[in-house]
């Protein structure tokens, strides 16, 4: 297994424990699950449980991927950055409209479907950085 893909592995099993323990707690200790009335929109308790947990998730992720598992990236920081941002919400949408099906239209209990949903968006996850957030660029 090459270093990179293990680092990845290292710290994105990581980040995703710390994700998937943040998703329980906040429905079940801090939502109970109920929903979550904003004044202006209410919130579902697994879609509130999932957009806090996704932005700790963003934080703690960019800087293990930075300075733990693409090194090798020459891209700047602020290029990473934003396109780690851009993944990060199309994985966020993505993972939100898994979710929604798996919950509201199949019925699932919540936490097994962050879980299972959770598998799809690693693997997605993984691609769009290594080949769009920090890339290598071919030096001329």
């Amino acid at each position: 297994m090459p270093e990179q893909t293990f680092r990845y592995a290292a710290c994105g099993g990581a980040n995703t424990v710390l994700g998937l323990v943040l998703f329980k707690i906040l429905l079940v200790y801090v939502f109970k699950f109920q929903n979550v009335d904003l004044g202006f929109y209410t919130l579902k308790p697994h879609n509130a449980a999932l957009f806090i947990s996704f932005i700790v998730n963003f934080i703690v992720g960019f800087a293990l991927m930075k300075y733990i598992v693409f090194l090798d990236s020459n891209l700047r920081g602020r290029i990473q950055f934003f396109r780690y941002g851009l993944a990060f919400v199309f994985n966020l949408a993505l993972n939100y409209f898994i979710l929604k099906v798996f919950v509201e239209i199949f019925g699932w209990w919540p936490f097994l479907s962050q879980c299972i949903t959770t598998a799809i968006i690693i693997i997605i996850s993984y691609l769009s950085q290594k080949h769009f957030s920090f890339r290598t660029k071919a030096e001329n």
